[in-house]
């Protein structure tokens, strides 16, 4: 049997006497790249790939990723050009390199002062004036995004945003439309900027229709209002990229990315005609703006990867596979090369260069060396020098402009057909600038917020998800009755399940400053409406319904208009109180009654109500009358008149007495009859040391009186009792005869089952 083969010894380190293996210094690399340390990481994957007999594609690779996190960005470049001869680059292995290339290009232009991602722009956002903006367009404008608000969209929380800036969340929100009041009064005040943003809109829906000529024409219109407006040049330039007129979508991007340097869509719409032209080195610079002013954004790094490997890799200059072997040792020579010769770079980083600048390796000497000058812009003297040992460049004037400048064919501007540049300052706004200065006093009158249901000025307004603004109040009344807006009969179903009705602010405050002596005349009204509903004397509501007594709950479904209404005005006076009477044919409401106190109302989604109220004191009609719909009345309040001496003694024991009679004949109730008098009126108060304590006498007699089998007109009789002495003694002559009554029932039944 022959032995079986014996493996051979991992490979060593070559490039040392440690006799490490290479797997294992090849993973100290990968650590120290992990662990951010990039040059080290690089010296390392460098070591190895010197001394290796044939180059490695993948340690080439490792080596680049290395470099370009380094920012040594010449060297990055040779190490991934030495990967491309030893097979295809894919763009997904340019990331690291994408990556350091928009660090770069980042940190130079802010070095330059040119506005770029590190640096906030000088010149005033879309939208606003040079100048501080005038108190209108402030009050009118959009808290999201800023500019004049168009089509106003009343959220439920009160705020008032433009209609495509309102934010769906994870559920689809209610559909909400324009606000009636707001809108007109923008049209009023705004007219040529009301239109602006109508083209705008137009022009936009136009292009998701995918109709490019029709959305064209609107957007010109509105650049004639608004010559300057960077929104629209950007949509024409979009346009133009639609229909492939690249060189006027370069025009208006060139534009906008001149004079909002942060604007991450203005370089991306730019790059796109510039990729359209052709223009491959400007493309990638483009896309290395976006992606150093967003690097999170995926679809950037993408597109940056794409166009790196057509620039820096194209597919005409990357080897086979298989390479000869004079190509392999000439890549290890200049990989050699490079091991330990550092350069200072302009930008910080360290580079690696030949001693000979006439032997420097083939990876550096393509035209690749020029984009990187370009996209980088290196034109500083210092950063000349050290870079021209690596990167032979003939000088090139084009090349030493820095961003946000563009190509000579870009910004000439005597070159036909071009776009010259404007001073933001001086750029014609034709009538909107005349809107501006006329908005600085708005024609503002009672009229523009006028309620449609009071005909007064709109006091507390509220606006509905169908877009009519109306005075809180009113709007509550009409959905009392039904739950339909009062104007376009939308249903509110949903607002008045939720209660939502929080004020419109915007309108609150445009009432607060242009009309404020109305709304002082509006709001003094109101004020003496409200003393007027907090009397508890005079025209106090009542609510005729039931028996009540004080200290005794008194739960009530209230779902009648009128009386959601009046249980709504006794909570918004504050007072939370109302009387409850009894009904009489002839008289309409009983002559004596109790005062509720309201503890608590759960509303339901129909607009009806549990109040949970209870009883305060005792009162007797004097007159009464009606006020929308329910009845009020002039009242005054009765107390139980107290008595000294013996008549006091004997007043505490007829107390003592009752009391004890009433407890021994709620004990000698059946069980469920004993369940149903709790789960409704609750325990029955302890007796009370001082029977006099209270005005309207002791707790337990009123539970008593509410829970005992008596006729209506027997507990009203009571309830109007001034003397607790007769009251008590009423009470015991009922517990007589209720317990005779049931002693006879229990005997009879007795003697029915001894018969049986």
């Amino acid at each position: 049997m022959s032995p079986e083969p014996v493996p051979p010894p991992p490979p060593q380190c070559p490039s040392c006497d440690c006799g490490e293996p290479f797997a294992q210094r090849l993973e100290k690399g990968d650590e120290a790249f992990r662990a951010g340390e990039y040059e080290m990481a690089a010296e390392l994957f460098r070591s190895m790939l010197a001394g290796l007999a044939q180059p490695d594609r993948d340690l080439c690779l490792r080596l680049g990723d290395a470099l370009a996190r380094a920012g040594r960005l010449p060297e990055a470049l040779g190490a991934f050009r030495g990967a491309a001869r030893l097979g295809a680059l894919r763009p997904e292995e340019l990331g690291e390199l994408a990556g350091g290339l928009a660090r770069a290009l980042g940190l130079r232009e802010w070095r330059l002062g040119a506005g770029g991602p590190d640096r906030a722009p000088e010149e005033p956002a879309e939208g606003q004036a040079a100048s501080a903006p005038a108190a209108p367009r402030d009050l009118l404008g959009c808290p999201r995004c800023r500019r004049l608000l168009h089509r106003p969209v009343t959220l439920p929380c009160g705020l008032t945003v433009c209609k495509r800036c309102v934010e769906p969340g994870s559920a689809r929100p209610p559909q909400r439309r324009v606000n009636v009041v707001l809108s007109g009064l923008l049209e009023k005040c705004f007219p040529a900027e009301c239109r602006l943003r109508r083209l705008s809109g137009q022009a936009r829906s136009l292009q998701r229709q995918q109709q490019p000529e029709a959305a064209l024409l609107r957007c010109d219109q509105a650049l004639n209002l608004a010559p300057g407006d960077n929104s629209l040049l950007l949509l024409r330039a979009e346009l133009y990229l639609t229909m492939k007129n690249y060189e006027q979508a370069l025009q208006d991007a060139s534009v906008v990315c001149q004079k909002e340097p942060l604007s991450t869509k203005g370089h991306h719409v730019k790059a796109q005609a510039l990729s359209g032209l052709g223009r491959n080195k400007e493309v990638l610079k483009e896309f290395l703006y976006c992606l150093a002013l967003n690097p999170e954004c995926h679809a950037a790094k993408k597109e940056t990867q794409k166009v790196m490997c057509e620039v820096f890799f194209p597919a005409a200059e990357n080897a086979q596979q298989n390479l000869t072997t004079s190509i392999q040792s000439k890549l290890k020579v200049q990989c050699q090369s490079h091991i330990n010769t550092p350069v200072t770079l302009g930008g910080g980083g360290v580079a690696s260069s030949p001693e000979d600048p006439s032997e420097k390796s083939d990876v550096f000497r393509n035209t690749s060396s020029s984009v990187l000058y370009f996209i980088l812009g290196l034109h500083f003297e210092e950063d000349k020098k050290t870079i021209q040992s690596i990167l032979p460049v003939p000088p090139s004037s084009s090349l030493k402009r820095p961003f946000p400048n563009d190509t000579e064919e870009a910004c000439d501007l005597k070159t036909p057909g071009k776009i010259p540049k404007k001073d933001p300052d001086s750029s014609p706004q034709g009538n909107l600038n005349s809107e501006i200065e006329e908005g600085q006093g708005l024609s503002i009158d009672v009229t523009d917020f006028e309620c449609a249901l009071c005909m007064r000025l709109l006091f507390e307004p509220v606006t509905t998800p169908c877009g009519h603004t109306f005075c809180l109040k009113c709007l509550e009344r009409c959905l009392d009755h039904a739950p339909h807006c009062p104007l376009c009969k939308d249903k509110l179903s949903e607002l008045l399940a939720s209660r939502n009705f929080n004020i419109t602010i915007l309108a609150e405050e445009l009432i607060f400053r242009y009309l404020s002596d109305e709304l002082s005349d509006r709001k003094r009204i109101y004020d003496e409406e409200m003393t007027e509903l907090s009397n508890l004397t005079r025209d106090v509501p009542i609510f005729v319904c039931a028996m009540a007594f004080p200290t005794v709950p008194c739960p009530l479904h209230v779902f009648e208009p009128r009386y959601r209404l009046m249980i709504r005005r006794c909570m918004d006076t504050g007072t939370r109180r109302f009387g409850m009477c009894l009904s009489v044919d002839h008289a309409g409401i009983s002559q004596y009654g109790c005062m509720l106190e309201i503890k608590d109302v759960r509303t339901f989604p129909d607009g009806s109500s549990v109040v949970d109220a209870i009883g305060i004191s005792r009162f007797r009609v004097l007159s009464h009358r009606h006020r929308d719909g329910y009845n009020t009345a002039d009242i005054e309040y009765l107390e139980d008149d107290k008595v000294e001496g013996p008549e006091y003694e004997e007043l505490t024991t007829l107390h003592d007495s009752v009391y004890e009679q009433s407890v021994s004949w709620f004990a000698s109730l059946q069980d469920h009859m004993k369940e149903q008098i709790l789960s409704h009126f609750g325990l029955m108060p302890d007796r009370e040391p001082e029977p006099q304590s209270n005005p309207s006498g002791p707790a337990w007699s009123w539970w008593i009186l509410a829970v005992l089998p008596l006729e209506r007109k027997a507990q009203l009789a009571i309830l109007g009792m001034s003397s607790l002495k007769e009251r008590l003694l009423a009470i015991r002559r009922i517990l007589v005869i209720i317990t005779r009554k049931m002693n006879s029932r229990q005997e009879l039944a007795a003697i029915r089952e001894r018969n049986n």
